[in-house]
């Protein structure tokens, strides 16, 4: 993509409220010379004199009055965040004087960023690949730890480096095809099926274990959509505020409390949850609740996750039961949970017949908190397993890459399955697409409508 930027930009680059300092940044051409009219250094020099990448102390101005006293520093292109002329002013924290100095940068020559130029110029002009770009937005966005060990590694190139290397060794594989074809006449040699075949599966192989990280990624950064379940009384309602750590349902003795789905996004342990609290499946003559049992079974259908709480008190009962068969037909991961497993009197007994349906069965005690650690560990090893390390990163996190890492592993199939039968010259034919795919997975040959929809989630001033 060639670079189309002519303005020179500026946005506040600090979260809005008052703090102790502000930043504003500016980026473009002009960017030094929107800073001098705008900033005089105490030190006597001109904005253009100033040594690069040095903070000097000064007044910031706006139609030649100052209204706050501040530090400068420039950044000189190409050696900057954007790869264009960078120009940052930090000023005091507050929200008006944050504000008029923003005010004095566009009267200065500036105009307003849009959501996440600085970091797309800063891909244009070649500074970041597109997964490092997207890791940006997701450091912003970090809930969890998790997510900012992967986040942070990715933006460190530790997937585009993936990237690279499968699509530099299907290059050089391409290569040496086309290269004995081109000239025949030189001492080339020739590159055997068998040879074409374990070259091209060394990097299948490499391309299927980068994608085998998307679902763990995707239960880190993308969340599961998680329903708490059961009949009326059961700890649903405890157990959500267990999660989120906050007394945010109502809790009472009475059946039928909670009327509603409640809804938020909580980690618990690497993966984020979805989670919902619904109304107890039962059969009620409340309206109000009869819509809540509608809107819980309709959060059933969509659930990747199912937390099923059973009063583990009392013996299983037909309303037990009766939650048992509602949720036979969901898709998801179904964990079934024994609470109030510390007033437990061994009289409850999940039948086989349903015990069968879950992939994991609890005890727990959403009231006094016992079996969350167990909780946390068996979702991870359902959603995460063994099959990421956070801490070199490497882990596909966004649906695009996902998708385009699935079509690079097919047309590498496609070469492997076409070289014994049409041989290596049209085999390589289909190692040129999955080259093509796996440029546009990380930019080096990407539309704009992409670009667009990627850029168009970050914040602006990033």
């Amino acid at each position: 993509m060639e670079n189309s930027f002519t303005n020179t930009i500026a946005a506040v680059s600090t979260p809005r409220g008052t703090g102790g300092v502000a930043l504003i940044r500016i980026s473009g051409e002009e960017a030094a010379a929107v800073a001098g009219r705008c900033f005089s250094p105490k030190c006597g020099k001109n904005v253009g004199e100033l040594r690069a990448r040095t903070a000097y102390f000064g007044d910031i101005l706006y139609q030649g009055e100052v209204i706050d006293d501040g530090m400068l520093t420039v950044f000189p292109a190409p050696a900057s965040y954007t790869g264009e002329t960078v120009a940052e002013i930090c000023c005091h924290g507050g929200m008006l004087v944050t504000a008029r100095v923003l005010e004095a940068v566009f009267a200065a020559g500036a105009v307003p960023a849009g959501p996440g130029e600085f970091t797309r110029r800063a891909f244009v002009n070649g500074k970041l690949s597109l997964t490092r770009a997207e890791a940006v937005a997701e450091i912003l966005d970090a809930k969890s730890d998790a997510q900012l060990k992967i986040a942070a590694a990715n933006r460190r190139g530790a997937l585009a480096d993936k990237i690279s290397a499968a699509s530099a060794a299907l290059t050089s594989l391409c290569a040496a095809v086309y290269a004995r074809i081109d000239y025949p006449d030189e001492d080339l040699g020739e590159i055997s099926d068998e040879e074409f075949r374990t070259r091209a599966l060394a990097v299948l192989e490499n391309l299927k274990r980068l994608a085998a990280t998307y679902r763990a990624g995707s239960a880190i950064f993308a969340g599961v959509r998680t329903v708490i379940c059961g009949a009326p009384n059961s700890g649903k309602s405890s157990l959500y505020n267990l999660i989120s750590g906050e007394d945010a349902a109502i809790v009472t003795e009475i059946a039928g409390t909670t009327r509603d789905v409640l809804e938020r996004d909580i980690p618990l342990g690497k993966v984020l949850l979805h989670l919902c609290d619904t109304a107890g499946i039962r059969e009620t003559e409340d309206t109000v609740e009869k819509i809540g049992v509608a809107r819980t079974v309709e959060k059933l259908g969509a659930a990747e996750l199912l937390f099923c709480m059973f009063d583990a008190s009392k013996p299983f009962d037909d309303a037990d039961a009766a939650v048992c068969e509602d949720i036979s037909a969901a898709p998801g991961v179904k964990i079934a949970l024994l609470n109030k497993c510390d007033l437990a009197c061994g009289d409850f007994a999940l039948p086989e017949k349903f015990a069968a349906q879950f992939h994991r069965i609890l005890s727990v005690s959403a009231k006094e908190g016992v079996g969350i650690e167990a909780l946390r560990d068996c979702v991870e090893d359902l959603f995460i397993g063994e099959s990421i390390g956070l801490d070199d990163g490497a882990v596909v996190t966004q649906a695009r890459s996902y998708a385009a890492l699935c079509d690079g592993i097919r047309y590498v199939e496609d070469a492997v399955a076409a070289v014994g039968g049409y041989g290596t010259d049209l085999a390589a034919s289909d190692l040129e697409r999955a080259i093509a795919i796996l440029a546009e997975l990380d930019g080096r040959s990407v539309t704009a409508e992409i670009v667009d929809e990627i850029f168009s989630h970050f914040c602006v001033g990033k």
